[in-house]
């Protein structure tokens, strides 16, 4: 299968595919942090050229809940979220068969802009991290994602990260059992 992990400079997901034997590439801005198939720049570039499976974790900065306070009284803001939601509605609307989009909870302003509430909310805890992180998930044409290892242990360790200039990286990663159950499920 031919898959396309947009968004994506960690590889993690992206390697979870090719280990199973997908044909699988990361696309982002940055480039790849591990070797690997990786497109460095724009997805639309790419992004008509056959998927079978798109999984994608397009910038959540103005759409998640965590922000929603900083929309008010700022237009710069508000508009940059209605940017982002365009984004996230054109990856949505791709001409893909299967396609997985991940963000974490959601606004009720980008709900509104995406037009589309998100199909489930899966934590780490439930593959084998002992972690909170709830991330949604908004699926086309693809089954819910089953848990595989549910672990006792409620960390919080990505939401206490300190202020620094990597925090979004490391808050943006894709835990390891997590790119493992969607390669096993939806591969």
């Amino acid at each position: 299968m031919k898959v396309l992990i947009a968004c994506e400079y960690s590889g993690v997901v992206r390697d979870a595919f090719a280990a199973r034997g997908h044909e699988a590439y990361s696309c982002d801005l940055l480039p790849t942090e591990k070797p690997g198939n990786h497109y460095q720049g724009n997805v639309f570039d790419i992004l008509y050229d056959g998927w079978d499976l798109m999984i994608a974790h397009p910038p959540c900065t103005y759409l998640a809940n965590s922000g929603v306070r900083w929309l008010k009284d700022n237009n710069q803001r508000w508009n940059d979220m209605v940017d982002a939601a365009i984004f996230f509605r054109a990856l949505l609307k791709a001409p893909i068969n299967k396609i997985a989009i991940e963000n974490p909870i959601m606004h009720k302003y980008g709900i509104n802009e995406i037009g589309q509430k998100y199909s489930q909310i899966i934590q780490p805890w439930q593959f084998g991290h002992g972690e909170t992180k709830a991330t949604c998930l908004w699926l086309k044409r693809l089954p819910v994602l089953l848990p595989t290892k549910i672990v006792s242990g409620r960390e919080q360790r990505v939401w206490k990260l300190h202020p620094g200039p990597d925090r979004w990286k490391e808050r943006s990663r894709t835990f390891q059992g997590i790119a493992d159950a969607m390669a096993k499920q939806w591969g």
